[in-house]
């Protein structure tokens, strides 16, 4: 009884580590927002709106 129960709190220290390892990682990373001027998107509907 007390094997199983000192693997599974083992097992939940570990996976509650990895997964506050994991959310601080991702709040780090620095997010980038291309500008309107380079979106091909737009670029593509005024070549479109200029055929017209």
């Amino acid at each position: 009884m007390y094997p199983v129960l000192i693997i599974s709190i083992i097992i939940i220290i570990i996976v509650l580590l990895l997964a506050v390892i994991t959310t601080s990682k991702a709040y780090t990373y620095k997010h980038t927002v291309d500008s309107l001027d380079d979106n091909p998107y737009l670029q593509k509907e005024k070549q479109e709106d200029e055929h017209k």
